[in-house]
């Protein structure tokens, strides 16, 4: 791990100042791990596992691929935190990180962010299976090296490739119940991959400025507003037609199809509008970014709710 080390040796050196409390220690590492985000991929890995199972999964498999899927996206986060420490205290968005506010050690972080991932891949490979332990260990590589290192600060397709890791919950959660790998996760993970491009870039739309000031070349600070939403448009197109396709593959009840339809349609329409408003001469938060932001979220939660309950039908 001295690569990450040497990452960071530009950065100005500066002394931690640790909580003073065991709960706001507690609170700070937990904080590293950036809970809402993992949130966000957890909705993905569970439905997986009742489409696998072909109804209700394995209650104690599910269970560890939930508890180590959490701690591996908890280990990519913090790893995270650690290499965009020196943004971080630039962005309004992330000022308050851990790291950014000096409550844990840059040091302590990068151990954290070690230890989780180590216990996830560990701990997935010996209570379910050897597949979904290299998928998930391939997450954190991927988002640690490629994304973070890599990517992130050197290109505006960024999120693009980037995103690729998170993809990964969808295919780990396949494989953590059915130890192999099939065409329906991989639709699933396309739905993911072409999701997160135009739900990265309307939050970026928003934060434009802190993207610019810590000098990270996202979409919207290196394009015209007009580029982004159509860029845009294009990825949720294919994210709805994506999203049809686990019909045939997956052989579900009309269920699904009717819920991937009518969810697609609204966001289509949101995103519609946006190039609309750009279309009318308006920029900025008169675009109203975060409408679709906030929809997308709940777009992928009700599509993967969808997925879950249409096996309990069959």
């Amino acid at each position: 791990m001295t690569v990450l080390t040497n990452r960071q040796s530009t950065a100005p050196a500066q002394q931690a100042t640790a909580p003073r409390s065991f709960g706001a220690v507690v609170k700070a590492y937990v904080a590293l791990t950036k809970p809402r985000v993992i949130e966000l991929l957890l909705i993905t890995t569970l439905p997986v596992m009742f489409l696998a199972s072909g109804g209700l999964p394995p209650l104690w498999k599910a269970l560890w691929v939930m508890v180590f899927g959490t701690l591996s996206a908890g280990s990519a986060n913090a790893l995270n935190c650690y290499i965009d420490r020196d943004i971080d205290v630039k962005m309004r968005r992330t000022r308050k990180r851990p790291l950014a506010r000096h409550q844990v050690t840059p040091r302590n972080a990068l151990i954290f962010g070690i230890v989780l991932g180590t216990l996830s891949v560990v701990g997935m490979w010996v209570t379910t299976n050897l597949l979904a332990a290299a998928l998930n260990l391939s997450a954190i590589l991927f988002y640690v090296f490629v994304y973070s290192m890599i990517l992130k600060r050197r290109t505006s397709q960024n999120i693009v490739w980037g995103g690729l890791a998170g993809c990964m919950p969808v295919v780990i959660g396949w494989s953590g119940i059915t130890g192999s790998l099939e065409w329906t996760p991989l639709v699933l993970f396309g739905v993911v991959f072409f999701w997160t491009p135009p739900h990265t870039w309307t939050l970026a739309m928003r934060y434009k400025e802190d993207y610019a000031a810590a000098s990270i070349p996202m979409l919207p600070v290196v394009a015209t507003e007009r580029r982004v939403v159509v860029e845009s448009i294009v990825y949720t197109w294919a994210t709805v037609i994506c999203s049809l396709l686990l019909w045939p593959v997956a052989g579900t009840t009309l269920l699904y199809p009717i819920v991937a339809l009518a969810l697609g349609v609204v966001c289509l329409w949101e995103i519609h509008r946006m190039l609309a408003r750009v279309n009318a001469g308006k920029t900025g938060v008169d675009l109203r970014p975060m409408r679709f932001f906030h929809w997308s979220n709940a777009y992928l939660a009700l599509l993967f709710l969808a997925v879950a309950i249409d096996p309990l039908l069959s």
